[in-house]
């Protein structure tokens, strides 16, 4: 008999929903996923090779160490990347199986080509403020989609996966400011100008805000609920106007002891006002909370094993 911690336990999840979403996948589909990890492997090369490394920029991630090598031991980005890739790759492999590792290679070969073929072209930009927001803006778009299509770009995506395994209690996106803020620090050292690190510092944020923007959309939501004497009717023309899921909750009044359904729904921001104008219409007595959703997992929202990427 097996006995499994709860890490072993969050890494055979991760297998197998690795692996099951693997296995359903037509070939078509497959072929598909694998052009786009081509595609945005090339925005990637295009966006450190055209942007960020002429100018001296390190934007956190195993291409920022990369980048802050290259200038210490003369070689190229590209080649790097790869090189310092190969150990966490194996890690990933170790950990999280080589099925659920294969597209994760894919993508961490395809970006060390293209990021030392466009190497060769002249820079896009010389510019160092335009060369961090064109940067990390196509970057954004790289890892966006490659993320959509079930892979990652390797590096700290794998790093920061393992390290989400073992603290689970520690946000995804506090250990890459730890991370970033490391790397980029350890710039301003190698460069000898703070201003390198402070417009590095710029393309993190850029690239953290697009990437949230890419894969998530505008997801603002409301988590919203509603106490009122017609909770039928509330959710009847909530479920059939507004399209959204509802749920209820069972509560009492401390005063009175009278039971009733509470209704608690989630919706997206701009749908937030659509429900307030039903409850009004409905039961302008109603009593209503309304308050900032800052996560949400389920259909319509994140994954679970998204996130954790």
């Amino acid at each position: 008999m097996e006995v499994f911690s709860s890490d072993n336990k969050a890494l055979k999840a991760e297998r197998e929903f690795g692996q099951k979403r693997e296995e359903q996948k037509p070939l078509k589909e497959k072929i598909l996923d694998y052009s786009m990890i081509t595609l945005a492997s090339a925005l990637y090369g295009a966006g450190v090779s055209l942007f960020i490394d002429p100018c001296s920029l390190a934007p956190g991630g195993v291409t920022g160490v990369a980048i802050i090598l290259s200038r210490l031991l003369f070689i190229e980005t590209g080649k790097l990347i790869m090189l310092l890739n190969i150990p966490i790759l194996c890690l990933g492999i170790w950990k999280f199986g080589i099925r659920f590792m294969v597209s994760t290679f894919y993508a961490t070969l395809m970006t060390s080509f293209f990021t030392t073929f466009f190497a060769g072209f002249s820079p896009a930009t010389e510019d160092v403020l335009l060369g961090a927001l064109g940067g990390s803006v196509l970057i954004a778009l790289s890892m966006g989609t490659i993320f959509k299509q079930g892979s990652t770009t390797g590096g700290m995506d794998i790093i920061i996966k393992c390290l989400r395994l073992k603290f689970p209690y520690i946000k995804t996106g506090v250990l890459y400011l730890i991370t970033d803020v490391c790397i980029v620090g350890l710039s301003a050292v190698v460069f000898g100008k703070i201003d390198l690190a402070l417009y590095g510092g710029i393309a993190v944020v850029v690239t953290s805000t697009m990437l949230d923007l890419v894969l998530y959309g505008k997801d603002e939501a409301k988590l919203i609920y509603i106490i009122s004497d017609f909770p039928e009717q509330i959710t009847g023309r909530l479920l059939e106007e507004l399209e959204i899921g509802v749920t209820y909750l069972r509560g009492a009044g401390a005063y009175s002891r009278k039971e009733k359904d509470i209704i608690m729904c989630v919706v997206r921001k701009s749908l937030s006002f659509r429900v307030e104008e039903v409850v009004k219409d409905e039961d302008a007595e109603a009593f209503m909370i309304v308050t900032r959703a800052t996560e949400i997992f389920g259909e319509g929202y994140k994954s679970y094993f998204g996130e954790r990427l």
